[in-house]
């Protein structure tokens, strides 16, 4: 094969990956903003967990009566821990990091062949290795 038809083969694999990749662009935009809301709510129920903790494990009382009672005297804290534990049932981390699997999985079958791409599909060429 040679270089000509080599740079046409490219050229088609990138036109079909940028198609790809801006067929999904309207569905990232709305992934994007509910990427930020799952994240904003990620971060506030944790930052509320661990308030809730410290708050918990600083009272007197906690070493006095039994877990259940300890618990149910620090209503904030159970509220939120449950809470945490429910959105991590949900799979809500794994929708933080799901926009850039694709981008990642491209990444790594394209190292094989002294390849990239960037977050739009546009190949990125790395020179070729000097064998002796």
């Amino acid at each position: 094969m040679n270089s000509l038809e080599q740079a046409e083969d490219l050229k088609a694999f990138e036109r079909r990956l940028t198609e790809y990749v801006s067929c999904l662009q309207p569905l990232l935009v709305i992934c994007v903003s509910l990427l930020r809301l799952v994240s904003v709510i990620l971060i506030v129920v944790s930052v509320c967990t661990a308030t809730g903790a410290w708050n918990w494990l600083i009272d007197p009382d906690t070493q006095k009566v039994s877990f259940f009672s300890s618990l149910w005297n620090h209503p904030f804290f159970t509220i939120s821990c449950i809470t945490l534990i429910a959105l991590f049932f949900a799979g809500i981390h794994k929708r933080v990091v799901a926009p850039s699997i694709i981008a990642a999985r491209c990444r790594t079958v394209l190292a094989e062949y002294n390849m990239s791409c960037d977050d739009t599909g546009k190949l990125i060429l790395k020179p070729r290795p000097n064998i002796q």
